[in-house]
C-alpha cells in the first residue's frame, strides 16, 4: 500500500508505459510527430461539422464553467491539429499560440485561420517536445495551456513541460480507457483468435500524481460516442493502420480478408463506424486554487 502514494514509482511506471508505447508506434512505422497525417482532410472536416462543433462548444462551456476566460487571455494550444479548438478560442477574443507537428494539419489550419479578421492565432510548426519553453520566453507565459488528446503526453516529465508554461489553468484530455470501434469488432474475430484486451490509459497516471503533488484540479470523466461515414477504401486503410499498431498481420491475405467483408457487409459503398470509450479531461489551477463559484 506504500507504493501507492510513492509518486516515485508511479513516475517510473508511467515514464516506462510512454517509452513502450513510442516504441510501439516506431515498431510500426509510424512517428508521433507526424501519426495523424494519414487522416488530417477527415479530422479536419469531422472538427468543423455540425457534431465536431458541439463537441467544441460542450468542452468550452465546461471551461467557462471553472472560471476559465477568453477574451483577452494568451492560449498556448498544443497539438492544435486544424485549428478545432484554436479558432473558436480566437472567436471568443483570445491570443493562441497553436503548436502543431503534422504538416498537412498545419496547411489546414492556415487555411482556417486566414478566415478570422485578425492575427489571433499565432502557428508554430513543430513538435511541442523539441521547442525549449524557456529559451522561447514560455514559463508562465500563458493563462491557459490546452493539450486536448495530444500524444505529446507520455510522462510526468511532459506534463511538468505544459504546467511551466502555464499562468493559471492547464487543460489536458486524454482517453481514460480502450477505444471501442465498431468496424474493429466485426473485423477482429476474422483476424485473429486472439481475445481483445481492454486496457488502463495514462489517464490514471495523470490524475493520480497530481493528487500526489498537491494540485488543485477539476476532472471529469465520461464516455462518448461519434459516427461516421466513409469509403470502403478509407475504411480498409483504417483497419490496415490499426492492425499495425497492434501488432497484428497486416499481409494480402489479410487484406483480402477485410476487402472481402467490406463488400460484403457494406454494398453501397459507404462503410458506418462507431467509435465510442471513455475519456478524461482535467483543469489545473495553478492561481485561484478553491473551488469556483460564479
Amino acid at each position: 500500500m506504500n507504493d501507492f502514494f510513492n509518486e516515485a514509482i508511479w513516475e517510473k511506471a508511467w515514464k516506462e508505459h510512454g517509452e513502450n508505447a513510442q516504441k510501439k508506434m516506431k515498431s510500426a512505422g509510424v512517428q508521433p510527430s507526424n501519426a495523424f497525417d494519414h487522416k488530417a482532410k477527415m479530422f479536419n472536416e469531422q472538427s468543423f461539422n455540425e457534431a465536431g462543433k458541439k463537441r467544441t462548444s460542450r468542452i468550452m462551456s465546461w471551461l467557462e464553467g471553472q472560471g476559465v476566460q477568453f477574451n483577452n487571455a494568451s492560449v498556448l494550444d498544443i497539438g492544435a491539429a486544424s485549428g478545432v479548438f484554436s479558432i473558436p478560442f480566437a472567436e471568443r477574443g483570445a491570443h493562441v499560440t497553436a503548436v502543431e507537428s503534422s504538416l498537412p494539419l498545419v496547411e489546414l489550419l492556415k487555411e482556417n485561420v486566414a478566415a478570422l479578421a485578425g492575427n489571433e492565432v499565432t502557428i508554430i510548426p513543430e513538435p511541442f517536445e523539441n521547442i525549449d519553453v524557456i529559451a522561447s520566453g514560455w514559463v508562465d507565459a500563458f493563462h491557459l495551456v490546452f493539450a486536448s488528446m495530444c500524444p505529446v503526453i507520455l510522462d510526468w516529465q511532459s506534463v511538468e513541460k505544459l504546467l511551466l508554461c502555464a499562468r493559471e489553468y492547464c487543460y489536458i484530455s486524454m482517453p481514460a480507457g480502450s477505444i471501442e470501434i465498431s468496424l474493429i469488432n466485426e473485423i477482429w474475430p476474422l483476424i485473429t483468435d486472439q481475445p481483445f484486451k481492454k486496457k488502463h490509459m495514462e489517464m490514471g497516471y495523470l490524475l493520480h500524481l497530481l493528487y500526489l503533488k498537491g494540485y488543485s484540479y477539476e476532472s471529469l470523466i465520461s464516455k462518448e460516442t461519434k459516427t461516421t461515414e466513409v469509403s470502403k477504401e478509407d475504411a480498409l486503410k483504417e483497419v490496415l493502420h490499426w492492425l499495425k499498431n497492434h501488432d497484428l498481420p497486416t499481409d494480402e491475405q489479410v487484406q483480402k480478408i477485410v476487402t472481402d467483408y467490406l463488400d460484403e457487409a457494406y454494398p453501397s459503398g459507404k462503410v458506418v463506424i462507431k467509435q465510442s470509450g471513455r475519456y478524461g479531461k482535467v483543469l489545473v489551477r495553478l492561481q485561484a486554487e478553491e473551488m469556483y463559484t460564479k
